[in-house]
């Protein structure tokens, strides 16, 4: 008896194949794509998973307060935490003085909770007859690794020493540099140890750049030559397993070259802070105490695909939760008063008197 053999199509994906493994902090997306975690799990999440491996991320700077540090903190303690590599550059004359700032990861609720009181598990009566089907290692596996790829981070408290002194982290002072030369020839050293290809990723890098265009480099007025030097790292980007990071405050670049740079960002965002005591704004947005800045997203990069990506919101809180965690939210307007003013419900007259009986037409 002749067995029937199913019709499958040339396009159809071959799923006999298995999946290829992924270092630590890496996520599989659609579309083949790979991401890497920002640091900032709520940004992960706006962002569709978080960084795509090999894109370029631009971050707009704001002259009136630094809150791109805060990014570029979590971004690169992220990846030393993980045991990523990573290469950062900054127009001080000691980079490496920066790393000191990095925070450390908070500990988790099951971590703080086993610290409290080791021996309460002794009398605990709950849920006890789960543990004929997991081992208690796989339950701690699944408690450990349940911050895997993105952690959070414990702002006042400093990384931990081990994580800096080591051999995956590289530093370069760009305010020596008299051109871009030095600095793309240690980009390409650094990007040669991750190449791509279609096996298993067992480790990723990092680059971050700080204050790319700053006045106290001896490049800052050479434009053309920076955007040079973007185009080449994005295409030694493309073809690695790593993520760049540039930050730069565009009122210091000509209008013509601002908008060329943010067209060659894979992913562009950009950081605003709050003028201090705005009460127009504090009676619009709730929650406006714990703010400490915007954050806005203009580009979300998309790899391997054509489909564009509609965010729900493109202008994002940035809040000190208990002044240590650092956290995103969406703008939400503050109820509106009635003794104060007109409100939205009560303005749907179509005439002009002010009587609340019934719509006079």
């Amino acid at each position: 008896m002749a067995v029937a053999k199913t019709r499958t199509s040339t396009f159809s994906r071959n799923l006999s194949t298995a999946a290829p493994s992924h270092g630590p902090g890496l996520k599989c997306g659609p579309n083949g794509t790979v991401f890497l975690s920002s640091g900032i799990p709520d940004l992960d999440k706006i962002l569709g998973g978080g960084f795509p491996l090999g894109s370029l991320v631009m971050v707009m700077e704001d002259a009136e307060a630094p809150h791109h540090m805060l990014l570029l903190r979590n971004f690169m303690a992220q990846g030393l935490v993980l045991g990523q590599h990573l290469l950062y550059s900054s127009p001080a004359r000691d980079p490496r003085g920066f790393l000191g700032t990095l925070p450390s990861p908070a500990a988790s609720k099951d971590d703080k909770s086993r610290e409290r009181d080791p021996d309460q598990e002794k009398g605990l009566r709950i849920a006890w007859q789960y543990k004929k089907y997991f081992g208690e290692n796989q339950l701690d596996g699944q408690r450990d690794g349940k911050h895997e790829y993105s952690n959070e981070f414990d702002l006042r408290k400093p990384l931990e020493r081990h994580f800096i002194n080591g051999p995956r982290v590289d530093c370069v002072s760009i305010q020596d540099c008299p051109d871009l030369s030095t600095l793309r020839d240690r980009c390409a050293t650094f990007l040669s140890q991750f190449p791509r290809n279609d096996g298993s990723i067992s480790c990723a890098g990092r680059i971050a750049i700080q204050s790319f265009c700053a006045p106290q480099c001896a490049y800052s007025n050479m434009e053309w030559d920076m955007l040079s030097f973007i185009r080449s790292l994005k295409s030694m980007v493309r073809s690695s397993n790593s993520v760049a990071i540039i930050t730069f405050p565009p009122s210091l670049l000509s209008p013509s070259f601002c908008k060329r740079w943010q067209h060659m960002a894979d992913t562009l965002l950009s950081v605003k802070a709050i003028q201090d005591e705005d009460k127009e704004l504090a009676q619009l947005l709730t929650g406006y105490q714990d703010m400490v800045g915007f954050l806005n997203v203009h580009k979300v990069a998309r790899i391997n695909t054509q489909v564009p990506v509609i965010l729900e919101a493109t202008t994002f809180s940035i809040k000190l939760q208990k002044r240590r965690y650092l956290v995103l939210e969406c703008l939400n307007q503050a109820p509106v008063d009635g003794s104060s003013g007109t409100s939205y419900g009560t303005s749907g007259g179509c005439s002009s008197s002010s009587k609340t009986g019934n719509l006079d037409f």
